[in-house]
């Protein structure tokens, strides 16, 4: 078994423009998509150190703040 090679971090928009997450259709409660969010970056492969930046970052603010964070670091389907 050969190991993933984490996928690179970029300063542009969105960090992960391969990383695509579908939140049509979930259930809206901030604690769920960030759950979906999490559970999407580590399957894609990005770093604990990364995904901990993110969750700082979404939950910093309102509900509003989160759903942008989102798109900042990955595509938002």
């Amino acid at each position: 078994m050969t190991v993933k090679e984490a996928p690179e971090y970029q300063e542009t928009f969105p960090h992960y423009p391969e990383l695509v997450v579908t939140l049509l259709g979930e259930d809206g409660n901030a604690f769920s998509l960030l759950g979906i969010m999490g559970r999407e970056m580590r399957r894609y492969g990005v770093p604990q150190e990364l995904r901990d930046k993110f969750f700082e970052e979404a939950t910093s603010g309102d509900y509003d703040h989160m759903i942008q964070t989102f798109m900042r670091w990955a595509v938002i389907d």
